[in-house]
């Protein structure tokens, strides 16, 4: 059984996360990222991976316009959904509100894989957003977060990798 996983990358990490993916799966597996050009023709795997980066609450465009341009196939297909981001929060509802809800019914993996938090790679915009954001979130809640906006960050959840590998290899 042929294996596709299609996502789309910012910084790399949900590149990285998809490569972890590819190694715990069985049989023939590729990988392709949506921001590289047109992924290729579904109709030779049995099994397709989604995946993306939240930012701003949502997700990349590419993997929006894949999905709406190619619903009717993706139903017929063991299909997983994915997303990489820093707030492990909400996860149910950022894939909620990433994926088209025909899709989340069919699928037989949705999982957060956690995410990084690259400032390295990052434009002074995006930085100047984080550290704001982060600012409101300490008003908010208090100075509780893992995460130190004044260095890159990684925060990929393995376990979840792991299990969600483990639910598309027994599907």
């Amino acid at each position: 059984m042929n294996t596709l996983v299609v996502y789309a990358t910012k910084h790399g990490t949900t590149g990285k996360c998809a490569s972890m993916l590819e190694k715990k799966l069985e049989g023939k597996v590729q990988l392709h990222n949506l921001k590289e050009g047109k992924a290729p023709q579904l109709d030779q795997y049995s099994k397709v991976i989604i995946g993306g980066s939240i930012y701003a609450g949502r997700i990349q465009k590419e993997v929006s316009e894949f999905c709406s341009q190619n619903i009717n196939e993706l139903k017929n297909k063991k299909l997983g959904l994915f997303i990489c981001c820093m707030s492990d929060d909400n996860i149910d509802k950022q894939l909620t509100d990433s994926f088209p809800q025909e899709l989340l019914n069919c699928s037989i993996a949705k999982e957060g894989f956690g995410g990084e938090l690259l400032l390295s790679k990052m434009n002074f915009f995006e930085r100047f957003i984080i550290k704001m954001v982060s600012k409101a979130k300490v008003k908010e809640k208090g100075n509780d977060s893992k995460v130190d906006i004044n260095k890159d960050n990684s925060m990929i959840l393995h376990q979840n990798i792991e299990k969600f590998a483990g639910s598309i290899n027994n599907a």
